[in-house]
């Protein structure tokens, strides 16, 4: 709507704002109060969002980390699987002839024989001598420290398990689930299985 001079105001034409040109509105911007506001919420956003970031960041673990550590897994897992599945422990003179485990004098079972383990002698000499086995920080199968790897910690855990038309009652088949940590948050879990396949091959 055009707009008059107050002095020339006539015919309903609205008279002019004093200082404002014909035709325009009055405009408006942000005050300093209303800038420093919009300032500080918007740092307030953006420090959330660079937090989560942080956090998620610290959270995920290191491709590098985590190639190692499958590996370890993977090596450790082999070990095991490899290991003999008898019916009697290894060093029942019934080892090789036993059709079952009632033809044992030691008839083998989850976890390791008293005294055995991984590095001296008597050494594990069945796969389920592993069950609940752990090292911090790894080592051969000497003993000896493997250069860097100190920061790393492997476990195992052997249980019966269902495999094919075997069933976990029957004890013929073993699952083996080998964990590994490592630093910054790293972890992995492979799991394996092993069949009594050859119930009277002690090594």
């Amino acid at each position: 709507m055009n707009c008059q001079p107050r002095a020339a105001v006539r015919n309903g034409v609205r008279p002019c704002a004093p200082g404002v040109p014909p035709g325009r509105g009055r405009v408006r911007g942000l005050s300093l109060i209303e800038l420093m506001m919009f300032i500080v919420i918007l740092g307030a956003a953006l420090a959330g969002v660079v937090r989560i970031f942080v956090q998620a960041s610290l959270a995920s673990a290191d491709p590098g980390l985590q190639r190692q550590a499958l590996a370890i897994a993977e090596s450790l897992l082999e070990e095991v699987q490899l290991m003999p599945f008898t019916w009697c422990d290894p060093d029942d003179e019934a080892v090789e002839t036993a059709t079952s485990a009632a033809g044992c004098a030691s008839a083998e079972a989850i976890g390791p024989e008293s005294g055995e383990n991984r590095y001296l002698t008597p050494q594990f000499d069945n796969v389920n001598d592993y069950h609940g086995w752990s090292m911090n920080g790894i080592r051969d199968i000497g003993n000896n420290p493997v250069t860097g790897l100190e920061n790393y910690r492997a476990s195992v855990s052997v249980q019966a398990a269902a495999l094919g038309s075997l069933s976990a009652a029957s004890g013929d088949a073993l699952r083996i689930t080998v964990t590994v940590d490592g630093p910054g948050n790293t972890q992995v879990t492979l799991a394996g299985h092993r069949s009594r396949h050859a119930p009277q091959a002690a090594y």
